[in-house]
């Protein structure tokens, strides 16, 4: 005969010495339907046993390493690797990459080019005097 669905963790979940049951969950305090407070706790008993588990890794006495926070590594992932929502590379954007990137570079390559170009045509026609120095 086929038995039922397992038990969800909500109903798992008892309190123990180290989480106890919060004042949130307890059905006096609010008047939701029973869907929702299953949901609520679904997402406590995860959250509690995730702070047990990196709490006892905090204070292990011959700690590891590193200690690993999975809420970092989710963040460190979102903010390095997974940049398609925040960008998506268009005519347009690679327009401005182009004037940003290689628009200043080429300024102060003309600037620079016309500069020593006026001095060395003050130099042959004589009216300009170079000055004496170590470095330029």
């Amino acid at each position: 005969m086929a038995s039922g669905p397992p038990p969800s963790a909500a109903k798992l979940y008892r309190p123990n010495r180290f989480v106890s049951l919060p004042a949130e969950l307890n059905p006096d305090t609010y008047d939701t339907s029973p869907e929702k407070r299953r949901v609520e706790t679904e997402r406590l008993v995860i959250r509690s046993r995730l702070k047990r588990q990196y709490q006892l890794q905090l204070h292990n006495p011959s700690p590891p390493a590193v200690i690993e926070d999975p809420a970092l590594i989710r963040w460190a992932y979102a903010k390095s690797q997974n940049v398609y929502p925040t960008f998506r590379p268009t005519p347009k954007t690679s327009f401005l990459g182009a004037v940003y990137g290689l628009g200043p570079l080429l300024f102060w390559f003309f600037v620079l080019k016309a500069d020593t170009d006026r001095k060395e045509k003050r130099i042959q026609e004589g009216k300009y005097k170079r000055p004496f120095s170590v470095f330029f």
